[in-house]
């Protein structure tokens, strides 16, 4: 049943927002007043007033009959989730992390376990309403430019401020293989076997992705949602003083809820907690179980980048000063093996997360090729390279490795492409002219100037 409050409510915070719109003066950039990210790019600080999104951060209804949900663009999919999951539903890709954005995974790329089948976020949207450069809002579907060009772009077209998206059914767990490999084309042609059947021998896989170790020590976790717990009996808690990435290496099943295997990367916000000892057994136990989730973890490196506190405490002890690597990469699945092994050579930092992807058509801003396997390589860490590599050099020589392997990188974090490349990788051309016809005053910022040159 439609809950007519709901729609009432929503009408209101768009109104709100095309208030806050009309406040902006000409020539000031248009940009949201956010206070949550999960960007790791810094941008330029501006004292303009920001757009009023705080009325569209919510569930507007979920419809069991037709497995869809009427969403606000910045729910968060830990409150999507919650919502759905009481309908025992479930988005067709939830990305990793609590608090990223229906919008947000849409305009900027989400991808989760589901990708190898489902796609990315994207691919289950079945109609938006864009609120554009020019403050209008316009509804849009697939196949019309707009919609078409919308993801990966940013921001830079507008922001979504309700989706209506594809649903599926889900039982009470997710029972998990762990399947090891001491060679990386093993994997990958494992990886590209399961995609091709959907299963493992014999066996249904719902959700895919794995972890590599080192070069001899890999993983694919085989995810199958179920209704019966089997021999295990209970479901295992890492929310609590167990650490998700560490069981692959020590178990080869396991059990856990679904509602738990969705946040499973959330909690130590993949293997990055660490770096804030909330992984040390006398911390954790102190460390409130509430608090050990990313979005802290995040406001923590933010002030480290504000106050210096790593650079600082490796200058006092002689140690080589750190670049940044935080990224996520696609590769071909077939050259993985290549990018892996690249990788130790050249970067050697390790765990690394792989999540297979494939789309159902190509997407103009990101054109990956429809029906091919990709594989989604993360790795999130510092490396020393000393007060004389100022430049990025790691990042850079990432961006090129990844070119040569006919990839693309993610735009959540740095990036140094020249524009001519950027256009050529991101579908420049196409993205600037629905650009101007959505924003012909240019009020919001350009995808290149957003991402590479971070204005």
């Amino acid at each position: 049943m439609t809950d007519a409050r709901a729609w009432q409510q929503h009408e209101e915070a768009v109104a709100r927002l095309a208030a806050s719109y009309a406040a902006i003066p000409a020539g000031q950039p248009v940009r949201l007043a956010k206070r949550t990210t999960n960007l790791f790019r810094q941008r330029t600080q501006t004292s303009a007033p920001g757009l009023d999104v705080s009325g569209l951060t919510g569930v507007i209804e979920v419809d069991p009959g037709t497995r869809t949900a009427e969403v606000q663009g910045m729910c968060t999919y830990e409150d999507l989730v919650d919502a759905t999951l009481a309908q025992g539903l479930i988005p067709l890709v939830v990305p990793q992390l609590r608090t990223i954005t229906l919008g947000g995974a849409v305009t900027g790329l989400g991808i989760e376990s589901t990708s190898f089948r489902n796609g990315l976020p994207h691919e289950s949207v079945l109609e938006m309403d864009v609120f554009t450069g020019a403050g209008e809002v316009v509804t849009t579907r697939p196949g019309e430019e707009l919609f078409d060009a919308f993801p990966n772009s940013y921001g830079s077209l507008g922001y979504a401020t309700r989706l209506r998206i594809e649903l599926e059914p889900v039982p009470a767990y997710a029972a998990l293989r762990h399947v090891r490999f001491d060679d990386a084309a093993l994997l990958t042609k494992t990886m590209e076997e399961i995609a091709r059947t959907g299963e493992h021998e014999g066996e249904r896989v719902d959700g895919l992705d794995g972890v590599a170790f080192s070069p001899d020590e890999l993983y694919l976790t085989l995810a199958r949602w179920t209704d019966d717990l089997g021999a295990a009996g209970a479901t295992s808690d890492y929310a609590g003083q167990q650490v998700f990435f560490r069981s692959l290496q020590e178990r080869e099943t396991d059990v856990l809820t679904v509602l738990d295997y969705l946040w499973r990367w959330d909690t130590d916000w993949f293997w990055c907690s660490g770096a804030f000892g909330a992984q040390h057994p006398v911390v954790r136990r102190l460390w409130p179980r509430s608090l050990r989730r990313s979005d802290v973890y995040m406001k923590l490196l933010g002030l480290d980048r504000r106050f210096d506190v790593a650079d600082r405490l490796d200058r006092r002890a002689g140690r080589p000063l750190r670049e940044r690597v935080v990224q996520d990469v696609e590769v071909p699945a077939g050259r993985l093996p290549e990018f892996l092994a690249w990788f130790d050579e050249h970067v050697g930092m390790r765990p690394v997360w792989l999540c297979p992807l494939a789309t159902t058509r190509a997407w103009p801003a990101y054109p990956l090729e429809a029906g091919d396997l990709y594989v989604n390589i993360g790795f999130w860490g510092t490396v020393h390279v000393g007060p004389e590599a100022v430049d990025a050099p790691t990042n850079r020589a990432i961006e090129a490795a990844v070119h040569d392997l006919d990839g693309h990188k993610s735009l959540y974090s740095e990036a140094f492409y020249d524009r001519e490349t950027f256009d050529r990788l991101y579908g420049g051309d196409h993205v600037a002219r629905v650009k101007a016809v959505h924003d012909p005053d240019d009020r919001l910022t350009r995808l290149y100037d957003k991402t590479v040159r971070r204005k």
